[in-house]
């Protein structure tokens, strides 16, 4: 599994509660993060690059827990590897959907991924099937705020507040979290939806709904690891390695070993 930074260890973090006796791989693109503002095909070549590695290493299934990678590569990653057990990570709107009571919804991600067609798509057609009007909102540097450890700043807490306050005072009465950073951040965003309003206000994390469907496909392709192993995890990141290992500490709690690599000679 990837992700382009460290959000995707909010993914991580389900996959191993639901999946303990998987050998899991993690690759965090930090040396080439955020995704955020990068062009599409450059995402692109990333995510195929990043697959490459990790088939190579012998993975069988394939996570992508970043929703901008795969907004942007998921459906080209499928042509190329169409045997692949491949799961990607997509704003819960579908679930927010079915929470939301005052049928609006304020979805928090990425620039790219609201503004991708991949989005798009699933909004409308969420929207015709049940009525809920979703509100995109743009988390310019949120992510990076994440990566950087900056989980509980005031610069984090005042970034947040900006952009969750307009949700809130819309109507939404259920926020999509579009990003796998912001479970990290999730206390924040909870403080700042107290600001704003007195009435209750449910936040949607896919991270649960990710692992529930990659033990789906390594059952249906007969790919599950019998229990009884005891599931490993090595860990790489194209940026510094001490940044990654203080991540897996702050946010884990764990301590794997992290190596360094080079992507270069897989970027076609």
């Amino acid at each position: 599994m990837f992700d382009s930074g460290t959000g995707g260890l909010s993914v991580l973090r389900h996959i191993r509660s639901a999946l303990p006796h998987e050998d899991l791989l993690y690759v965090a693109d930090s040396g080439f993060a955020p995704y955020g503002g990068k062009p599409e095909a450059v995402i692109v070549a990333r995510t195929i690059a990043i697959a490459e590695f990790l088939l190579a290493r012998g993975a069988k299934a394939l996570v992508l827990a970043c929703n901008t990678a795969t907004a942007a590569a998921i459906k080209g990653l499928r042509e190329i590897h169409p045997d692949l057990p491949l799961v990607g990570v997509e704003p819960g709107l579908k679930p927010a959907a079915a929470l939301t009571q005052s049928g609006i919804v304020g979805v928090l991600a990425t620039a790219r991924t609201l503004s991708s067609q991949k989005f798009e798509q699933l909004r409308a057609q969420i929207s015709a099937a049940t009525g809920v009007r979703f509100l995109p909102q743009a988390c310019i540097g949120l992510a990076d705020q994440v990566d950087k450890g900056a989980l509980d700043t005031p610069e984090t807490a005042a970034m947040i507040a900006r952009y969750v306050a307009p949700l809130i005072e819309q109507g939404a009465d259920t926020l999509v979290l579009g990003c796998t950073h912001y479970p990290f951040v999730q206390a924040l965003i909870e403080a700042s939806i107290r600001a704003a309003t007195e009435r209750p206000v449910k936040i949607v994390d896919t991270g649960e709904a990710v692992a529930r469907q990659l033990q789906r496909l390594l059952i249906q392709h007969k790919l599950e690891r019998q229990p009884g192993h005891v599931g490993t995890l090595e860990s790489f990141t194209t940026g510094k390695e001490s940044a990654l290992a203080d991540a897996f500490a702050k946010l884990l709690k764990i301590q794997p070993n992290v190596m360094q690599i080079d992507l270069q000679h897989h970027i076609a």
